[in-house]
């Protein structure tokens, strides 16, 4: 990982893209509920919340460690809302 920059970037991609793929399915499914679909949303902006608030502690001593827990912590969660939505 090259800088904090990145990973705020990466972080923001992940689970924007997660997001979009979830409005996708809610229009091209218009007659189905979209509960399941909002609660995925409303994880993934959570999931944003917490990360990013990580990356902006200040308060860690060893920040390579640090970041790449968060990297590691970005692609686990991001891999369980991409099942959630394919199980839509």
């Amino acid at each position: 990982m090259a800088n904090v920059r990145n990973l705020k970037k990466d972080i923001n991609y992940v689970l924007g893209d997660i997001i979009e793929a979830v409005y996708v399915w809610e229009y091209t499914n218009t007659d189905k509920d979209t509960k399941k679909s909002e609660a995925i949303i409303d994880e993934a902006i959570e999931t944003f919340d917490n990360l990013i608030s990580k990356v902006n502690d200040k308060s860690v001593e060893d920040k390579k460690k640090h970041f790449n827990i968060i990297n590691q912590d970005l692609e686990t969660k991001g891999r369980a809302l991409i099942e959630k939505v394919n199980k839509l």
